[in-house]
């Protein structure tokens, strides 16, 4: 099992291309299952994730051809096999992104109870009751989602008792091949869920209300659907993660390949820190460049919520940043119950941190000392790698197929901007 190993207390300098966002190409992979033709991709992260979808698709009897890295081409024609076995869901819960489009086109599908985080819980009761509303039976049977709808889906009102971004993403591709129009409502804005209506749209499906709480689609009534070639977007928790890395170390790095709507949550708290930064355009690359603070850095406040808040995925970094700001800094998680998991190996590292349930209080500025720590999920992966680029000494994060699951070539990347960093075997 690999591991990293980081010599902390070293600044960096330079610039990184940012990866496409793995969250936005996994459903964009699952829409490939509504094409009437091969799909084709370019900007895909070569990440676990993304490997372990594309493994799915295969089982399904998809025909994938890679072109180039990050550029593959998806045949779903021949796609013969409904059932999305516990093997591969276990190890993602995206794959249950493939339930709705699975449902729409065949009119039966087995999908299996989803594991792959332990961040809190996630229940797909919001899928469930959504294919319902669609018109389809669903039974949950020896730990398979059993979805039948003989006479194909029709549309229907869909009302979220609360914001979900793959119970959004899984129902827009239901109702794009139901018999109808489907409103759904509570809808998630995440630029995640906007690439994926933007990629129907293109591919000829009537759509309105994209990046809005209310979405309204015209099903085709069962018609596949002819989509162009899809870029996808860049992954706005990359760069939010390496700006903290340029934050952490004080350092003056610049990401390339990102959009500035997508993340001025993030950029406006480093702001607040004090941090400043800019953005250029050029030839349709935009960028942005953190530069050092010279003074002392600010607590701040922050309080988790769905786009275009503050997103939980960088709750972990900003956290780790937050033991190098001077006074107290509160973070306050709202929408994971199990998301602090990280602060536990943040304290190994001298971090002073006290967790009053979903609020937790960090005191800072705290000199961290290298130790062996843990990762436990993907976010809280990354928060560790940046409190060893300050720590003193040697710092080791072990089960780093965390990190893999959502970073490109991180300890690449990062030795690219100065960091003494190593990946290991045990």
């Amino acid at each position: 099992m690999d591991y990293l190993e980081i010599e902390g207390g070293h600044t960096l300098q330079g610039s990184v291309k940012v990866s496409g966002a793995k969250n936005a190409a996994l459903p964009l992979l699952a829409l490939s299952l509504l094409a009437k033709q091969p799909m084709e991709f370019y900007n895909l992260p070569e990440v676990a994730d993304i490997n372990t979808f594309m493994r799915l698709l295969t089982m399904l009897g998809a025909n994938i051809t890679t072109k180039s890295a990050g550029h593959q081409i998806i045949d779903t024609t021949n796609v013969n096999n409904t059932k999305a076995v516990y093997d591969i869901v276990r190890k993602m819960r995206a794959s249950i992104l493939v339930l709705g489009p699975l449902l729409a086109r065949f009119g039966h599908c087995e999908v299996s109870l989803p594991g792959g985080c332990a961040i809190g819980a996630r229940p797909v009761d919001l899928h469930i009751k959504a294919m319902q509303k669609l018109g389809a039976t669903v039974e949950v049977q020896g730990g398979y989602i059993m979805a039948h709808a003989k006479n194909g889906l029709k549309g229907a009102d869909i009302v979220f008792d609360k914001i979900t971004v793959t119970g959004t993403s899984n129902v827009i591709m239901a109702a794009a091949l139901a018999n109808g129009k489907t409103r759904i409502v509570n809808a998630a804005k995440e630029p995640e869920v906007v690439q994926l209506c933007q990629a129907l749209q293109e591919g000829g499906l009537q759509i309105q209300g994209i990046g809005t709480s209310e979405i309204v689609i015209e099903g085709t009534n069962g018609e596949l659907l002819d989509f162009k070639p899809t870029r996808v977007i860049p992954d706005r928790i990359e760069v939010g993660t390496y700006l903290c890395i340029g934050a952490i170390t004080n350092s003056q790095i610049t990401l390339h390949d990102v959009c500035e709507e997508h993340i001025e949550s993030i950029v406006l708290k480093l702001n607040e820190i004090g941090f400043s930064t800019e953005f250029c355009n050029n030839d349709k690359n935009q960028s942005i460049t953190l530069y050092p603070c010279e003074k002392a850095l600010q607590a701040f406040r922050i309080t988790t919520t769905e786009y275009p808040g503050f997103p939980t995925d960088m709750q972990a970094q900003f956290m780790a940043l937050s033991t190098q700001c001077n006074g107290s800094s509160f973070i306050k998680e709202t929408l994971f119950e199990n998301r602090f998991m990280h602060v536990n190996e943040l304290q190994r590292l001298g971090a002073d941190i006290a967790i009053d349930g979903n609020v937790a209080q960090i005191n800072g500025k705290t000199e961290l000392i290298g130790a062996d720590v843990m990762a436990t999920d993907l976010r809280a992966s990354s928060a560790l790698v940046l409190a060893a680029l300050v720590a003193k000494g040697i710092t080791r994060i072990h089960r780093i197929y965390h990190l893999d699951r959502g970073y490109e070539q991180l300890e690449v990347k990062l030795s690219a901007l100065g960091a003494k960093i190593r990946r290991l075997s045990e």
